[in-house]
């Protein structure tokens, strides 16, 4: 018998997410649909991390208006999920005096959309807020902040699913039929009936509607790669340090971001690219972003670097247009009772808290459900062991003796860490699912020493050896036992190899 849903959201990341869960503050029966082993798995969390105040997009734009509202909702959100949140500020950096106007405009527009504290400064006063940084002048913006863009959009999903929504896994969407109420949905592990579908798929957002029959919109994926620098580096800044925009670019410029894990990240390079999963790193942009960082911070060296990364943006401007879309957020005549949500890239990680909020406005009014008197609104996430002070630390250790054992030393990950992101409420199972929870196998040695104790835990835990795998299908640790390739491989005898 096939699953009748009241809302069908499609795409687990960080905008998915937020609507399911201010969703299950209603009487609904509601799914997430998300072709990743996990959530958070595409764009939602390769990103910067950044809660963006809305001083870089157009006045009285879609994307002014939910970014500028987002803001104001997220340190509330992060904190009720006790998610990590740091109001660092930010630094938009002229190298010179030609820049000056483009910094002036910023201001004048950031104001406009409602930002608050919004000041142009001179080279002293940043060499004063950050004495690594050279520049000519800059825009201060106080308040814009950084998140853990992962450990966010894992909270939210979370919080629905012990709020009664059902998160479906390795569940990509193949075929949308029918109207209104009675909606079909198809994927590989099988078919299910929504009244109402939520299009949040993100780099497939188009192809999704497609699948609806609308052929308005087109996805342009436009890749961005990061470094990361070490933790013990991560005290040469305190704030984020962008450039002055480049005009008519893809993207904002290479920033420097402070993490709120203590590292550092360098990036995003702009590439359109063809293939929508297409997170390849290079050298060469590793080489490049590295060079435009260090005109602003020239103390970043090649040694700090310990990993690198990538994301895809899904821009609604292509590579000859350049610039940036608005934000889509529709309903279309052709297609009614579903609600399309196209082209979410930055800043739509401020903006989801926004997003939610309208989507719970759409969806109620169609369906006028009765609020959810039971809806659990806590804390979703265990505030890590090494953030803890001394004597929380002791305490965690004297009720569990698992704190006191080190899994991961480079990041200090006790095996309750691991053990609870194993049993983690959407049953997600990959390595990538782990780290991603735990953050093991993400410091200096990048699980070198913690990633073969892992695996062990997985497999003392349910987990088979076959099952076993870095980020889903096709991304197996293991082919077989050595037993097992030693018994294929081993001729029947030595004389029949001769006689070869």
């Amino acid at each position: 018998m096939t699953d009748h849903f009241d809302v069908a959201i499609i795409g687990g990341g960080v905008v998915g997410c937020a609507i399911a869960r201010d969703l299950s503050k209603h009487q609904l029966k509601i799914v997430v649909l998300e072709r990743d082993t996990d959530v958070a798995r595409g764009t939602s969390g390769k990103n910067s991390g950044v809660a963006h105040t809305g001083i870089n997009v157009p006045t009285g734009s879609l994307k002014a208006k939910v970014n500028v509202r987002g803001a104001a909702m997220f340190e509330s959100l992060c904190n009720e999920l006790d998610v990590p949140y740091k109001q660092t500020g930010k630094l938009i950096v002229a190298l010179d005096e030609s820049q000056v106007p483009d910094l002036e405009a910023m201001q004048a527009r950031g104001l406009a959309n409602g930002v608050p504290i919004l000041e142009i400064i001179d080279a002293n006063e940043i060499k004063r807020l950050e004495p690594n940084i050279t520049g000519h002048a800059a825009v201060h913006a106080p308040t814009a902040a950084v998140t853990c863009p992962y450990s966010l959009t894992i909270a939210l999903a979370e919080s629905a699913a012990e709020n009664g929504v059902a998160v479906m896994l390795e569940s990509p969407v193949t075929a949308i039929s029918g109207d209104e109420g009675e909606f079909t949905i198809t994927t590989p592990k099988g078919s299910i009936n929504a009244g109402l579908i939520i299009n949040s798929a993100g780099l497939g957002s188009d192809q999704v509607a497609r699948m609806a029959g609308v052929e308005r919109w087109k996805i342009y994926p436009c890749r961005g790669e990061y470094v990361i620098l070490d933790r013990s580096v991560g005290d040469m800044i305190t704030r984020m340090v962008y450039p002055v925009p480049p005009k008519g670019g893809a993207g904002l410029g290479i920033h420097i971001t402070p993490t709120v894990d203590g590292n550092i990240l360098l990036g995003p390079s702009t590439d359109y690219i063809e293939n929508l999963d297409d997170v390849d790193t290079t050298v060469e942009v590793r080489k490049q972003l590295l060079k435009e960082a260090s005109e602003f911070l020239p103390i970043i060296s090649p040694r700090d670097v310990i990993t690198a990364y990538s994301g895809i943006r899904p821009k609604l401007t292509s590579a000859s247009e350049g610039g940036f879309g608005d934000f889509v957020i529709e309903e279309v005549p052709e297609r009614p009772g579903m609600m399309h949500l196209v082209g979410i890239e930055s800043p739509g990680l401020t903006a989801a808290p926004a997003i939610a909020v309208m989507m719970v406005d759409w969806v109620t009014e169609k369906l006028s459900p009765a609020a959810n008197n039971d809806f659990k609104s806590g804390a979703h996430t265990a505030k890590r062991f090494r953030e803890q002070p001394r004597n929380v630390q002791s305490d965690l250790v004297d009720n569990d003796p698992d704190y006191g054992r080190v899994i991961c030393r480079c990041e200090l990950v006790t095996k309750r860490e691991i053990l609870s992101a194993i049993e983690n409420k959407l049953g997600a199972r990959s390595i990538n699912s782990i780290k991603y929870r735990s953050r093991s196998m993400m410091g200096r040695c990048q699980g070198g020493f913690c990633g073969p104790r892992i695996v062990d835990l997985l497999l003392e835990n349910g987990v088979s050896y076959e099952e076993l795998n870095l980020k889903g299908d096709g991304s197996w640790m293991f082919i077989d036992t050595s037993k097992g390739l030693r018994d294929a491989f081993e001729p029947e005898s030595r004389e029949e190899v001769t006689s070869r």
